[in-house]
């Protein structure tokens, strides 16, 4: 979250962002309940005091009548100064809950928009959108050919929007999670497999929104587990209420968790198959930096991403996220579109990775710092998430792109030393 003494300072500005974002809370309450809480707050230090010095001018009273009339005020000062407590932590809660949904500050070259339509393209990657002599298939026509997927059995087993993964399916995505492991480990990230499951108190700090009608969090019932969405949560949660030296910044931490998801509302044919399920699995980078370290390091985490794509030669644009697009904790966001010729009439890109610079916004909420030796207190630490592979979207994009006139699909070459194949050939089974 914000610091409430910047919120204070700066109403305007912060109102204008919270405009920008579509996001609707009430900064002007904010700000008056603060005032009011800080009177509150003197008033109760000042009752406090009167009962004191009542207190100490019992034993020095002339005679019984007296003492007991210093008891009487004594005690109406106490009861005051508890009722004024009272209120106080009235007044905190009600700030809490406006302070808690005041999303972070907007980078000043992220475009202002409502939605993903008024995002900015910034550049492509190094491989053209592939022209077919005959008509391309989606991701589920082709696993159907090829015996890939099997939709119908997840649907019946677990519910619309699960999946079983067959075959050379399995293979690709267990190649993916090497090749993009391996690659992370090169550029100096520690490579982890985190929890499915993380405490309402972690979702809470890192930004979403774990119960609610809202939700696109599954919830353990009778329980205070949630299964994670993303492994930004977990990865995230490991340093809460950690005090980090100086010297161990930057830590660069790669995720490897399953993901969990509502997707509440999604529906379409652009929404279908793969592009919008319920479970699927994720590689996520994560950073703890210092914050003159944040703004490079979200260029790096993008760079990594376009790294990654290029060497799977499926084509992609980047786009930076407009403010309406952000989500709460980000105060800047590259999302990375692959092609996806079986997306609507003629191909689209479609989403496969995002990369937010969230700078003290989680850190301030899960209690993060970090202290340079010899220097008094300590400071916020800037986290940084990142996509680096999300099977299912990057199965679409590489099937889609890399089929063949014979109905087979040609596997990128980084990917073949795992695999063991060089293609997914119909009727090799």
């Amino acid at each position: 979250m914000l610091d409430r003494k910047f919120i204070l300072e700066n109403e305007t500005l912060v109102a204008e962002n919270c405009r920008n974002r579509g996001v609707e809370v009430n900064v002007q309450k904010l700000v008056a309940l603060e005032q009011q809480r800080r009177q509150v707050q003197a008033d109760a230090e000042e009752a406090n005091r009167l009962a004191n010095a009542a207190s100490k001018a019992i034993g020095k009273a002339a005679d019984e009548a007296e003492r007991e009339l210093r008891k009487e005020e004594g005690r109406k000062l106490r009861e005051q100064k508890e009722a004024l407590h009272a209120q106080v932590d009235s007044l905190e809660s009600q700030i809490l809950e406006i302070h808690s949904r005041i999303p972070n500050l907007s980078h000043a070259d992220a475009p202002i928009g409502a939605d993903d339509a008024a995002n900015r393209e910034l550049r492509r990657g190094q491989s053209a959108v592939p022209e077919f002599d005959f008509k391309p298939q989606d991701h589920v026509e082709l696993g159907d050919r090829l015996d890939l997927f099997d939709f119908e059995a997840g649907g019946k087993v677990a519910g619309h929007g699960f999946y079983y993964l067959k075959n050379e399916a399995v293979l690709l995505e267990l190649a993916l999670q090497q090749f993009v492991v391996k690659m992370l480990r090169e550029r100096g990230f520690t490579p982890i497999i985190t929890p499915d499951l993380a405490r309402t108190e972690i979702l809470r700090g890192v930004g979403f929104i774990p119960r609610g009608p809202e939700t696109q969090i599954y919830s353990i019932a009778e329980s205070d587990l949630n299964l994670i969405a993303t492994a930004e949560i977990t990865l995230g949660g490991m340093y809460a209420d950690t005090i980090i030296d100086h010297d161990e910044l930057p830590i660069r931490l790669c995720g490897v968790s399953h993901c969990y998801r509502t997707e509440a509302g999604a529906a379409g044919r652009a929404s279908r198959g793969l592009y919008r399920v319920h479970q699927f699995t994720k590689v996520e980078m994560f950073a703890f930096t210092l914050p003159d370290q944040s703004e490079q390091m979200l260029d790096d985490f993008c760079e990594i991403e376009c790294n990654i794509f290029d060497a799977l030669a499926i084509p992609f644009r980047v786009v930076d996220t407009a403010t309406g697009d952000l989500g709460g904790p980000a105060y800047r966001k590259f999302d990375l579109e692959a092609w996806m010729p079986g997306r609507g009439e003629g191909g689209a890109f479609g989403e496969v990775t995002s990369t937010s610079n969230c700078t003290d916004y989680q850190a301030r909420r899960l209690r993060i710092r970090y202290k340079v030796k010899g220097e008094k207190g300590t400071q916020f630490v800037h986290t940084l998430n990142g996509t680096a592979i999300a099977i299912s979207r990057a199965l679409i994009a590489l099937m889609e792109n890399n089929q063949q006139s014979d109905g087979s699909i040609v596997i990128p070459e980084v990917l073949r030393p795992w695999v063991g194949l060089d293609a997914i050939v119909p009727n090799a089974k």
